[in-house]
C-alpha cells in the first residue's frame, strides 16, 4: 500500500502532501545573451567565503595579507578541473556511449563536481604558491582547513537549485519536493533517481531526503569544530593534522549521506563508489594524522615569504630542519613576537596555538 504522505507529482494540489521543502523550478536567469546558473553562484559564494575567512586566519597567524587571494586562483581553477575530471571518469556512462554527447562533459553548469578530485588537484595549486614564496605548506593547511567545509556547505545548495542528488523517498516534514523535468521534455520526464510508485511506470514519488541539506549542515558543523580545535589544540594539530581531521570528518559524513542517495551510481559489493572512496580516503587521512603527530618538530612554520622581514612571524623556524618543501630561505633564528600578545613564540612551531578570528 502506498504511503499517502509520500505523494506523486501533482498530488500536492489534492491535499495528499504534507510539509516539504519546495524546490525552485528555475535554476538560472538570463541577462541578454548571458545565462547565469544558480549552481555556479553557489560555488562562487563558497569560494568567496572561504577566501575571506582564510585571509583573516592567515593574517592572525602573522602571514602577509593577500597570500590566500594569490593562491586561491590556481587552487580554485585546478580544483574545478579535478572535480570535473573525477565526476566524468566515475560517471562516464553519462557522457560516452550510444546516444550520449561527449561535449556535455564540459557543461559544468549542469552539475557534476567530485570533491574527491577537487581537493587533491586544488592542493597542488596551494603547494605551488607555497613553494614559490617559501612559506610553510603545513601552516597554510592549518589556516585553510576550516574554511573548505564552509565552502562546501554553500556550494551544496547548487544541487538544490538543480533538483539533483537527492536521497530516498520519505514523508518527513523536511523532505525536499522534486518535480518532473519539463526542461527538456514537455511531457515531464523523471529526473535521475526519481522512484516510481509501486505498480506504476508513469507516477513517481515527489518528496525525498534532502541530502544536499544534510551535507550542508554537516559541513557547517565540521567548520565550527575545526575552528575550535585549531584554537584549543593548535600546537598538536600542526603539520597538516588539522587538515587531516577535516578529511576524516568529511568522509564520515559523506559515507552515511551517500548511503541515502538514489541517483545512478556504480556499485561495488553493494556499496556506491563514493562510499568506498570515503572509506579509503578516511584510512589514508588517519594514517597521515598518526604519522605527522610523531614528527611535528620537522615541519616548517614560516608564515612570511623567505627573505622577508620576520618581525611579524608568529613562529620561529629553522630552515635546516624544514621537511615540507615550503621553507627555502633563512632569515635568522631569533624568536618572533606574537602580533596578538606581544610574547615571543617558541621554536619550530611548538608554541601556543595561533590566534584566530574565525
Amino acid at each position: 500500500m502506498t504511503n499517502s504522505l509520500i505523494a506523486p507529482e501533482g498530488a500536492a494540489a489534492t491535499g495528499r502532501a504534507l510539509a516539504a521543502i519546495p524546490s525552485p523550478e528555475v535554476s538560472s536567469i538570463s541577462l541578454g545573451p548571458v545565462t547565469i546558473h544558480f549552481y555556479a553562484l553557489c560555488i562562487l559564494a563558497g569560494v568567496v567565503a572561504a577566501v575571506f575567512w582564510s585571509e583573516r586566519r592567515w593574517a592572525a597567524m602573522g602571514g602577509e595579507k593577500g597570500t590566500i587571494v594569490d593562491l586561491a586562483v590556481p587552487a580554485v581553477l585546478l580544483g574545478l578541473v579535478g572535480g570535473r575530471l573525477y565526476h566524468v571518469i566515475s560517471d562516464y556512462q553519462l557522457y560516452f556511449g550510444p546516444g550520449r554527447n561527449p561535449v556535455e562533459a564540459l557543461y559544468i553548469w549542469n552539475g557534476g563536481l567530485g570533491i574527491w578530485g577537487a581537493i587533491p588537484l586544488g592542493a597542488v595549486g596551494v603547494w605551488w604558491v607555497a613553494r614559490r614564496r617559501g612559506i610553510s605548506l603545513s601552516k597554510l593547511s592549518f589556516a585553510i582547513a576550516p574554511t573548505i567545509p564552509l565552502a562546501q556547505a554553500l556550494g551544496r545548495w547548487g544541487n538544490y537549485f538543480n533538483q539533483e542528488l537527492f536521497g530516498k523517498p520519505t514523508d518527513l516534514p523536511w523532505a525536499v519536493h522534486i518535480s518532473l523535468d519539463y526542461t527538456y521534455n514537455s511531457e515531464g520526464a523523471p529526473r535521475p533517481g526519481m522512484q516510481p510508485l509501486p505498480g506504476s511506470s508513469t507516477e513517481y514519488y515527489s518528496t525525498y531526503h534532502p541530502t544536499f541539506l544534510y551535507e550542508s549542515l554537516w559541513c557547517l558543523a565540521l567548520a565550527v569544530l575545526l575552528a575550535w580545535l585549531g584554537r584549543r589544540y593548535g600546537d598538536r594539530l600542526d603539520g597538516g593534522r588539522l587538515f587531516a581531521v577535516y578529511i576524516m570528518g568529511y568522509c564520515v559524513g559523506r559515507f552515511w549521506i551517500e548511503y541515502l542517495r538514489v541517483d545512478p551510481a556504480h556499485e561495488i559489493l553493494g556499496l556506491r563508489l563514493n562510499n568506498w572512496t570515503s572509506v579509503l580516503v578516511l584510512a589514508a587521512a588517519l594514517a597521515y594524522f598518526v604519522w605527522a603527530g610523531r614528527r611535528l618538530d620537522a615541519f616548517s612554520s614560516r608564515v612570511v615569504p623567505a627573505g622577508h622581514d620576520v618581525g611579524t612571524e608568529v613562529f620561529d623556524t629553522d630552515p635546516a630542519t624544514s621537511q615540507d618543501g615550503g621553507d627555502t630561505g633563512s632569515d635568522g633564528g631569533s624568536e618572533a613576537a606574537d602580533p596578538e600578545t606581544g610574547t615571543a613564540g617558541r621554536p619550530k612551531g611548538r608554541g601556543t596555538a595561533p590566534s584566530e578570528d574565525g
